[in-house]
């Protein structure tokens, strides 16, 4: 019997289906990722210590949706590059065209300084928005929105 600190995440199966809907449906699928020193993305993209990437087949080439990382070469500005995504740093997988899709609750613990958020009305930003327990909540903050049904939301803010 598995101990659940030695049980394998959700994460990466989860991140798989998704991916699969999305392209079974005809949905280009993004990834939401926050940046830290174990994600190699181009970080000339990164906002805010985000970063979203489009994941379909069409623009990535030797895809590998791994048990820990996402893997793949894409195009930024024409220049390929290799990408290499830590599965624990995806904070969300949705399609494009609707939106449609899953947030992932990001450890509070991080090794990186997280990077204050700030919008840019030049560039839409997608929020991840995560249902937290009472006890991770500070009282400073305001409480996060759920769906109606008390689920995690994603909000693209423009």
């Amino acid at each position: 019997m598995l101990n659940a600190p030695d049980a394998s995440s959700t994460r990466p199966y989860l991140l798989r289906a998704l991916h699969e809907w999305c392209t079974d449906s005809g949905f280009t699928p993004y990834v939401a990722v926050l940046v830290d020193e174990t994600v190699q993305v181009p970080m000339e993209y990164v906002k805010n210590g985000e970063i979203v990437l489009n994941v379909g087949y069409d623009a990535t080439a030797g895809m590998t949706l791994g048990n820990e990382y996402i893997e793949f070469k894409a195009r930024f500005g024409g220049v390929p590059r290799d990408i290499i995504i830590p599965v624990n740093r995806v904070m969300a997988i949705y399609a494009r065209e609707n939106g449609q899709g899953m947030a992932f609750p990001m450890s509070v613990a991080s090794d990186a300084t997280p990077v204050p958020k700030k919008s840019s009305p030049a560039r839409p930003v997608l929020s991840a928005v995560e249902t937290p327990h009472s006890e991770d909540v500070p009282d400073d903050e305001p409480p996060t929105p759920t769906s109606p049904a008390g689920r995690p939301t994603l909000t693209r803010v423009k």
